[in-house]
């Protein structure tokens, strides 16, 4: 039996990544965000960047030296892009996570138990979708304070009724088949029906949710960022490193100083979401991928 299963498990594997090859610019969403993550990471350490170090060149334009060139400060450009894309990624990774870790267990509980649970966690679920999330964003992050597990926290707690509904309206169909009708027959705890039949059923779902997740989480720090709201300086992120250049001169004379921060963001955003329209099609069945 556990023979027969693996073999199962290997050909949906194989199959899947098989229809995802298929899907020509989600492979290059996919190399593009490997070789994005490797560059961030990498070159820092072959570089010997330091983002925060003040030099005498204020405001210098793209050189040998600098080749990104430097800001108002003397601080070198590339090394704060580096850096900065490191912060942005983590918080946006992170920030997915706690929504996922949240909006997945209420998800299933909403769908498993109905009646009671499934009224309480849905209308809050209503009630955080009726209030804007950057609008609670912008209100939290002033309480709190503005830092990187602030940012992380309040992007993951704002954002985690997109997993409720999406597992809520999975679990719907799934409680109904066979396979659990059959558990609970038996007399299987629910606690193990919901753990080892629904959440294994329900978590391709909930894996191409967490890649429309991240460009989101992304874009909403570096909204915050850009409003002052986000990580502070001295440390990096793409969104602060926007919020620096953000007046008329600076756009209009010195563009190496947004142009990078937005194409890294507005490049990031792009692969990831190319990357999940793939995974999206590659764990459906039903998708014919041309």
């Amino acid at each position: 039996m556990k023979q027969s299963k693996t073999i199962v498990k290997d050909a949906y594997l194989r199959d899947t990544i098989e229809r995802f090859t298929r899907h020509k610019m989600a492979v290059v969403g996919l190399v593009v965000l490997v070789l994005e993550i490797v560059l961030l990471f990498l070159l820092p350490v072959l570089l010997g960047s330091k983002p925060n170090e003040i030099t005498p060149y204020f405001s210098a334009a793209p050189s040998a030296e600098f080749p990104l060139g430097t800001d108002t400060t003397g601080r070198d450009l590339l090394a704060r892009l580096l850096y900065g894309g490191q912060t942005s990624l983590g918080i946006g990774l992170l920030a997915v996570l706690v929504q996922a870790i949240i909006g997945i267990p209420l998800g299933i509980i909403a769908g498993y138990y109905r009646g009671t649970a499934e009224v309480v966690i849905m209308r809050l679920a209503d009630i955080f979708n009726s209030i804007p999330n950057m609008c609670l964003n912008l209100v939290l992050v002033t309480v709190f304070s503005p830092s990187f597990w602030t940012i992380v926290m309040v992007i993951g707690i704002t954002g985690w009724p997109s997993f409720t509904r999406l597992l809520y309206s999975s679990v719907l169909s799934i409680r109904e088949k066979e396979y659990v009708e059959a558990a609970r027959a038996i007399g299987t705890k629910n606690s193990t029906i919901m753990i080892q039949y629904i959440l294994p059923n329900a978590l391709s779902p909930a894996l191409v949710a967490f890649t429309f997740g991240v460009p989101s989480a992304i874009l909403s720090e570096s909204a915050l960022s850009f409003l002052g709201l986000g990580i502070q300086i001295p440390q990096s992120t793409w969104g602060n490193m926007l919020n620096a250049a953000q007046s008329l001169a600076v756009v209009a004379t010195q563009p190496w100083m947004w142009i990078p921060p937005g194409l890294c963001i507005l490049i990031t955003l792009i692969s990831i979401n190319l990357f999940g329209d793939g995974l999206r099609d590659a764990l459906d069945p039903k998708t014919k991928v041309g």
